[in-house]
């Protein structure tokens, strides 16, 4: 592929499907969510919605995975201007990973400053159990190592620069929010933080790659996410993002038990309400100033 085919993802095609949208809605966010498996239920939070399914967006892509419901609602939460995706894109859907992150440079040209983002992954971690919320702190972008990157080929200055850094993905100020939103709530016995690892799927892992990935610093394992955020932090978006622990990844042999998807949903409509509540409130506290209220 030869490094001018930015065809269906380039500025321009961002900067379209931006505008068709602003025409559409009053609601100008400057919050972005992002659901997770189970998890569209945030969209569901936001008054005074209008809603768009993504097959009737210019130049969007579509979800194809059940929990994913396909829909992009904006709204007020509590007040605040949102927009949120209810579904997202996944590498083994077969997009090309620049149109999976396509959304999040729409969101930047649409006045979005923060992106919140929601996961369901395998727990790697022995001390994690199924419905514990993990706080990602950093992340393991295992297809980044392969070269798959969404910021491969051409770079476009206007949304960044070429070789952006990565030490500071997950800003530490909402992270330290985060916790101190959750013991208010009373939900300290089940919130953790730790590190994120995206894999390709849609294979779960194996029982040798679980504990590869363990021993490389990895907390929990999904196949989302990393993508998303380093075209957010591209962009210069502030980034926050939570995993919903839905199974625990199998490290052991002698183990009978096995991952599967009806699991992650299941655990996901257990956990929800609570996951809801802390990224709702945490909303009415972001201030775009970089303080907090």
């Amino acid at each position: 592929m030869f490094p001018e085919s930015n065809k269906g993802w380039s500025y321009e095609d961002c900067k379209a499907t931006a505008d068709w949208l602003l025409a559409q809605t009053d609601v100008r966010p400057t919050i972005a969510i992002v659901c997770g498996s189970g998890m569209g239920g945030l969209a569901d939070m936001l008054k005074d919605q209008v809603v768009f399914n993504y097959k009737d967006i210019p130049n969007f892509p579509q979800s194809t995975v059940h929990g994913h419901a396909g829909r992009l609602v904006f709204g007020t939460l509590k007040g605040r201007p949102c927009v949120c995706m209810q579904g997202r894109f996944h590498l083994y859907e077969g997009y090309p990973i620049q149109k999976i992150t396509l959304p999040i440079r729409i969101f930047k040209l649409i006045g979005v400053e923060t992106v919140m983002l929601t996961n369901a992954a395998g727990g790697l971690n022995q001390d994690f159990k199924v419905g514990d919320i993990m706080i990602i702190r950093d992340h393991l972008n295992m297809p980044g190592f392969a070269g798959n990157n969404p910021l491969a080929g051409l770079n476009d200055e206007r949304f960044g620069v070429r070789f952006p850094c990565m030490s500071d993905a997950y800003d530490r100020d909402l992270q330290q929010m985060a916790m101190d939103v959750g013991q208010e709530l009373g939900y300290g016995d089940f919130l953790k933080e730790g590190v994120y690892c995206v894999l390709g799927g849609p294979s779960f892992e194996t029982i040798a790659e679980a504990r590869m990935l363990h021993k490389l610093g990895a907390d929990a394992v999904g196949m989302s996410t990393a993508p998303e955020v380093i075209v957010a932090r591209h962009c210069g978006m502030r980034v926050f993002a939570l995993s919903l622990i839905t199974n625990k990844a199998v490290m052991d042999y002698d183990s009978e038990e096995k991952a599967n998807h009806e699991d992650v949903l299941q655990a996901g409509k257990q956990r929800a309400e609570q996951l809801e509540r802390l990224v709702s409130t945490m909303v009415t506290k972001i201030e775009h100033n970089n303080n907090y209220a």
